[in-house]
């Protein structure tokens, strides 16, 4: 009996990545909302079962287990019953492998959380030039992994694309859209993944919610460029 628990919150791009390979894999899973304003991830009990009081956390059993990437690819590991989601292939799962490093390292942390500090904690009255054109240049990066296959890490579904949607559904519906024209190949994966039965209710649900909050402290021009974003994601505008 599969006995999982996942602690986080709904709006975070990194527990959104867990949920959707949950959901993929069909694992019966409990999700503990954490209130991090609350300092719920502080007590006691969470120290001891994460020092490092970050989410996501697994929960499996006696075992612990945080970070996103680490988590998915145990999902994978244990539960699944084929390899597709998480190649054992040596250059396959390099491949996916270093998609997710793209993920942590160049957009959440390098970009969008940047981005986050100067809007939330650094009051800043505009949107920093120089991180938007960051996020550009990882959108035109993104249009490369995609030139020649349908998903990031190649022909076919994996956790990667989990990663990574997460964050870049999240960045498209906030601080920069993906231009249709200027990225094509994205704007059709971002359609492609947005199309999976469950995508709805465990990334973009929660990428909504968080974009609420960002829209809100943003100057009012980037209000029509968020709606748009919002529309053409929701009804799947670039799907080839």
């Amino acid at each position: 009996m599969v006995n999982l628990i996942l602690y986080g919150t709904e709006s975070s791009p990194s527990v959104r990545a867990v949920l959707l390979t949950l959901r993929a894999l069909k694992l019966d899973h409990e999700f503990h909302t954490l209130d991090m304003q609350a300092g719920d991830h502080l007590k006691p009990d969470m120290l001891r079962k994460n020092p490092q009081h970050t989410v996501p956390m697994l929960e499996d059993g006696e075992s612990c287990i945080w970070d996103s990437h680490a988590i998915i690819g145990y999902l994978v590991n244990k539960y699944a019953q084929s390899d597709e989601l998480y190649p054992k292939d040596p250059l396959k799962r390099a491949v996916v492998d270093q998609r997710l490093h793209f993920e942590t390292g160049v957009l959440f942390h390098g970009i969008f959380k940047q981005l986050q500090r100067a809007l939330f904690k650094e009051n800043a009255t505009e949107v920093p030039k120089d991180r938007l054109a960051e996020l550009k240049d990882a959108y035109a990066l993104l249009e490369q992994f995609l030139a020649e296959n349908p998903y990031v890490a190649g022909p076919q579904l994996t956790i990667a694309d989990f990663s990574i949607v997460a964050t870049v559904s999240t960045l498209h519906l906030s601080y920069c859209p993906v231009d249709a024209a200027k990225y094509p190949k994205l704007s059709a994966w971002l359609a492609r993944i947005s199309a999976l039965p469950f995508h709805e209710e465990d990334n973009l649900r929660g990428a909504r919610l968080l974009a609420d909050k960002i829209r809100s402290k943003l100057p009012k021009q980037f209000d029509k460029l968020w709606q748009k974003a919002f529309e053409d994601i929701k009804s799947g505008a670039g799907k080839q």
